[in-house]
């Protein structure tokens, strides 16, 4: 077996990627197809007026692609956005060398030659949680939630910051409106 260790040691040096997981919850008696406008409500903002408008022009155009219409004075729904940062370790391993030899019952993994290197790296991430929750607008009761958690990039430019937040609103109302059973 031949080893490309120049290769394997800068793909170590990578972040990993770390994909958006989404999930969702709904109130089963709500009329869905009822609601055709909404407006925005303050809810827990970044706090950072540029990635604000980017949520939230996201929103508007994810609530447009499926049909609603913003509306200040007596909407159907009210859509509230939340988010919060966590930080968590990342504890990468990389081992490069070779783990087989002549064990006690013949060639195998186990024993023997362990020529190579094995590197830990601990490094911080911040992690985003995005929360979107649809109220309904007479019954002032929420009626969906959605909710994306993803490692943040920070040093992100800013036409990617617009893209993986569009992503993200787009992952999130992926399951609106959810799929009701009859």
């Amino acid at each position: 077996v031949e080893w490309d260790l120049d290769a394997n040691a800068a793909a170590a040096k990578l972040p990993p990627l770390v994909a958006q997981k989404t999930s969702y919850d709904y109130d089963k008696t709500a009329n869905f197809s009822g609601f055709k406008t909404y407006a925005l409500k303050e809810g827990t903002p970044v706090g950072q007026k540029l990635i604000d408008d980017r949520i939230v022009a996201a929103i508007d155009a994810a609530l447009a692609a499926k049909g609603f219409t913003k509306s200040e004075s007596n909407p159907d729904v009210f859509v509230v956005y939340h988010v919060a940062f966590d930080k968590q370790k990342d504890i990468s391993t990389f081992s490069s060398g070779y783990g087989g030899g002549y064990g006690a019952y013949g060639w195998g993994y186990g024993g023997g030659w362990g020529g190579g290197t094995t590197s830990t790296q601990v490094r911080d991430i911040l992690v985003g949680t995005l929360v979107i929750d649809v109220a309904d607008a007479k019954n002032k009761a929420m009626v969906w939630r959605g909710m994306g958690v993803k490692e943040v990039d920070t040093q992100a430019k800013p036409e990617k910051r617009d893209k993986s937040i569009t992503n993200a609103v787009n992952k999130i109302f992926k399951n609106y409106p959810p799929k009701q059973k009859k």
